[in-house]
């Protein structure tokens, strides 16, 4: 048996419907599992094997794999959202395709084509359907988080590519990503650490580039902010993104200000939404360079009116505060009219699909 190329061995033991509907009553982020997976393997010698769907469970790796002592490894983030009709459909996925080639390429994995990377969505989602959480009202944000990733597999210690490579999807029914919803959050500016160099893996979604990120981050908690900002490694000066976010600065005049991707800041498909849907909103959008000290300027003069970041995750939040070793930079809330929210809206309701698709970025997935 096979669905949509891929060999089905659906489990023999799914979750009771009841406990499930316990889980999507309250699932929180990354805490429960589907009933399935997606695995395709890869070898030097073969190439692309076959694909399967199968039961979630532990994964098979040696100890002298690859991913295990060299960090051989990329992953992605895309939701699937429920709409009124029933219906199950996912946003721009094939940006995510593209963009999961390209830190293959950077990680050096073999690059997995678009037909296997959407066909395991379609394949894993149209399976386990029914753990796609539904929109109690327009105001409650849930969605079925998938998350593919890559591994570098097999049994050597030299430094070098992996000859054997796993792709596996698996998929999280999620909430909000943040407590308190669209509540604005503390972020901290990290002056010691940096997330990645010029050269380097910045641009690459790769688990490294996290692991690098999580002592600031414990570091930001610690300050009693939620997320960290990070600089420049050259400079320490130009702002590049949060761990896992990228940022947008409102001004007065109706620019809106990212900065620029130069190989250390990670292409978001969120971003790049954004940046699409700012012009409708008659807003002029810009990427290039921002230092620290313009946005300390900026919001002390009100040139900047609103900051926020974007991502899957989180989709669009407000920064209410940025917090240094030196000051607090803190950005008045903008309420009922503020940029984030309207963008956020506006990317929430064709996501959910209350809104027309004007520029085709949904894909429909069951």
């Amino acid at each position: 048996m096979s669905t949509s190329g891929f060999e089905a061995r659906p489990s023999a033991n799914p979750l009771d419907a009841a406990l499930r509907n316990e889980i999507l009553a309250n699932p929180g982020f990354g805490r429960y599992f589907t009933d399935h997976m997606v695995h395709v393997r890869w070898t030097k010698a073969t190439g692309w094997q076959r694909g399967e769907l199968k039961p979630y469970g532990p994964l098979m790796i040696d100890p002298a794999s690859p991913v295990l002592h060299y960090g051989q490894e990329i992953f992605e983030g895309i939701k699937a959202y429920r709409h009124a009709d029933g219906s199950v459909w996912t946003f721009r996925p094939e940006k995510n395709a593209a963009r999961f080639r390209a830190s293959a390429r950077r990680l050096a994995l073999p690059e997995l084509d678009d037909e296997t990377f959407l066909g395991s969505l379609k394949t894993l989602v149209a399976q386990d359907a029914e753990w796609v959480p539904t929109p109690k009202n327009d105001a409650e944000e849930c969605s079925l988080y998938l998350r593919p990733f890559m591994i570098g597999n097999g049994k050597s210690l030299g430094v070098k590519p992996a000859a054997e490579v796993d792709y596996y999807l698996i998929a999280s029914p999620a909430a909000s990503y943040f407590k308190g919803g669209g509540k604005p959050v503390s972020i901290w500016l990290s002056q010691h650490y940096n997330r990645a160099a010029p050269g380097g893996t910045g641009a690459a979604k790769c688990g490294g580039n996290y692991a690098a990120s999580l002592l600031a981050q414990a570091e930001a908690e610690a300050h009693g902010c939620d997320q960290v900002a990070f600089l420049d490694a050259a400079e320490n000066k130009w702002i590049e993104e949060l761990g896992g976010m990228n940022l947008f600065f409102v001004y007065r005049d109706g620019r809106l200000v990212t900065p620029a991707l130069t190989g250390t800041i990670l292409e978001g498909v969120t971003r790049d939404s954004i940046l699409e849907l700012a012009r409708d909103e008659g807003l002029t959008p810009e990427e290039r360079p921002i230092s620290i000290d313009e946005w300390r300027d900026g919001v002390a003069s009100g040139e900047i009116v609103e900051v926020f970041a974007c991502g899957t995750a989180a989709v669009i939040t407000q920064i209410g505060q940025l917090v240094t070793e030196e000051d607090r930079i803190v950005t008045p809330e903008a309420g009922a009219e503020a940029v984030s929210g309207k963008l956020r809206k506006r990317l929430l309701d064709i996501q959910y699909g209350r809104a027309e698709d004007s520029r085709g970025w949904l894909m429909q997935l069951a």
